[in-house]
């Protein structure tokens, strides 16, 4: 906690004290190569280890990764894991092609081309009803620690078919929420449908399709996607809810049998 100012338009201040949400540079290492350095904040860091790995597709199910150990070291954190199956393929191709990357990170047909793969369907699923998306909205709130101490902070979290909040985790990166999230559930060997994810970051493609291969069928937002979000969303089958508000929510895409 650090004591700060808050200066209003007449002129005056006043002291206050902030607690900062956490955030430090982690390293993601899988069988001994360097895979991404992600910031982060260092809290459930097997979960996010987890979570990435499978959203990245180097890992089909939670059971490909083991011997996950975490460091504290002097400029961080270091995760490191092995991983098994099809993975191993995907790592080795990465640490060859990241040589020849630009600093952009996204540049070259390959990466482009790599952003429009095709997204797995998602499970048929049945309709959410609105109450349950009140329901869970209302409940998420109290619950989302981190963020009521620092203010920083996006969660994202798992809730039933009837908007009962089951596990959730908070980051101070969008994506880093997610990929916790879908860790913990794999790890609990918990399947994110029926029921429905909920993010409380802006919906981008990203946040879309973390949650697809994560398996969720459901996906609510509290803020409006991009079109590309809205694209993905239809492609894979996920049904999306945007802008959720207390007394109001946007059906964007109802791929529920009804």
């Amino acid at each position: 906690m650090s004591q700060t100012f808050e200066l209003r338009p007449d002129g005056t201040r006043r002291a206050i004290s902030r607690v900062w949400v956490p955030e430090a540079p982690v390293a993601l290492e899988f069988n001994g190569l360097s895979y991404a350095v992600m910031m982060a904040t260092p809290a459930d860091l097997d979960d996010f280890a987890i979570g990435f790995a499978l959203a990245e597709g180097l890992a089909a199910s939670a059971a490909d990764i083991t011997d996950l150990a975490i460091a504290e070291v002097e400029n961080g954190w270091i995760v490191r894991a092995q991983l098994a199956g099809l993975g191993i393929e995907k790592l080795t191709q990465r640490v060859r092609t990241r040589v020849a990357e630009s600093s952009c990170g996204l540049c070259g047909i390959d990466n482009l081309a790599e952003v429009a793969r095709p997204l797995p369907k998602v499970a048929a699923h049945s309709v959410i009803e609105p109450g349950a998306v009140f329901a869970a909205l209302a409940a998420l709130r109290p619950l989302q620690e981190l963020t009521h101490r620092t203010g920083a902070a996006h969660a994202a979290a798992w809730a039933s078919s009837l908007g009962a909040i089951g596990p959730i985790r908070e980051d101070v990166g969008r994506h880093n929420a997610m990929d916790k999230l879908v860790g913990s559930m794999a790890r609990a060997g918990q399947a994110p449908s029926p029921g429905f994810v909920i993010s409380t970051a802006r919906c981008s493609y990203e946040i879309v399709e973390k949650a697809v291969r994560g398996g969720a069928t459901a996906l609510v937002c509290v803020s409006l996607p991009t079109s590309l979000a809205v694209e993905r969303a239809a492609a894979a089958g996920l049904s999306l809810w945007a802008l959720a508000r207390d007394d109001s929510v946007l059906l964007v895409n109802d791929a529920s049998t009804r």
